[in-house]
Parts: C-alpha cells; sequence; structure tokens
C-alpha cells in the first residue's frame, strides 16, 4: 500500500469529524435556531466556560451532517472505489453509530478545548495551536473506539494529516470568506 492510498484511507474515515467540526462555521450565520450557548453561560473562576460560540445548533449540526456523511459512507460501501477506502474492520453498516459518535467526538473535543483556551484566557478566533487543529480529530477518535479501535498508527497519521488539512481549510475559509480568522 502506497503512502497516498493511505493517507486517502485515513481522510475517508474521519470525514464525519471533519465534516462535522466544519458544519457549525458553515451554518452559524444561515440557522437560527438551537443558538443558545452549550455552558448556558455560566462562568469557572470569572471566565466563561466554553463561551457563546459553542452553541446546541453547532452540536445539532455537527452530529447531523457527520451521520449523514457516514450514511452516504454506507450507501457507497460496495462501490469499488469507495471499498478500497475504508479502514480494514470498519463495518459502514453501523453508520448511524459511526456518524454519531465521530460527531459527538469531534464537537465535545472541541468544546473541550474551548474550555481550556477560555480558562487561559485566550479569545475565541485566536490561535492555540496545536489544539485548535487536533482537538477534534482526538475527540472524534476517543468516541468511536467504543464501537471500532483504529490502530496506533492510524492515530498518529490521522493527527498529522489532520494538522495539515486543518490549516488549508480554515486558510481557504477565510479567503473565501466564510470564516473571519485564518485560524
Amino acid at each position: 500500500m502506497s503512502i497516498s492510498y493511505f493517507i486517502l484511507q485515513c481522510m475517508y474515515f474521519m470525514l464525519p469529524a471533519y465534516i462535522a467540526n466544519m458544519a457549525p462555521v458553515i451554518f452559524r450565520k444561515k440557522l437560527n435556531f438551537l443558538a443558545a450557548p452549550l455552558d448556558f453561560g455560566k462562568k469557572f473562576r470569572g471566565r466563561p466556560l466554553l463561551g457563546k460560540n459553542k452553541t446546541f445548533r453547532g452540536l445539532a449540526v455537527g452530529v447531523f451532517f457527520a451521520i449523514a456523511v457516514a450514511f452516504i459512507q454506507y450507501l457507497l460501501k460496495d462501490s469499488a472505489v469507495f471499498y478500497y477506502l475504508a479502514l480494514a474492520g470498519l463495518d459502514y453498516s453501523s453508520w448511524f453509530w459511526i456518524g454519531l459518535l465521530m460527531g459527538a467526538g469531534a464537537i465535545t473535543g472541541d468544546a473541550v478545548k474551548s474550555f481550556f483556551k477560555r480558562q487561559v484566557g485566550i479569545k475565541p478566533g485566536k490561535p492555540f495551536v496545536p489544539f485548535d487543529q487536533i482537538d477534534f480529530v482526538l475527540g472524534a477518535l476517543v468516541f468511536i473506539s467504543i464501537i471500532y479501535a483504529p490502530k496506533w498508527y492510524v492515530w498518529i497519521s490521522v493527527l498529522i494529516i489532520s494538522f495539515i488539512l486543518h490549516f488549508l481549510t480554515n486558510h481557504i475559509a477565510y479567503w473565501t470568506g466564510i470564516r473571519d480568522e485564518k485560524w
């Protein structure tokens, strides 16, 4: 197996988490429902727990789109191209659980990072390298491990790939006007 093929497999595996992480940003100005903050405005040590940008809308949209992506992966699982993109042992017939766990894990990982970011006084949108790049990935990997245990080298590869992709996608989102910050 070539390195480029393995990278594609890792990216395909993480696609529900990638979409879950991007969906709240894309839909934050387009959907007004569930805009209440996940932390209900509560504070810890005088600072917001998560901040106003972590909302129930983001959680709902992120999980919904992760499930939708996993369902599409399930529909494509028997296609020759997509069959070979699936990591060994991952059964896409569990598409609902794959999407739910990766989506909820991605959003949870991002929320945990936001908690620490707020507690050390970093404002929303400001860089917190490398945690901004790997928070949602770690969350998704931890949650998906309930039903599928990726090998250690998949964890390492996904973290490296995602770190690089995060910079690329955020810069593209900034240049296209989707995001206000490059981070």
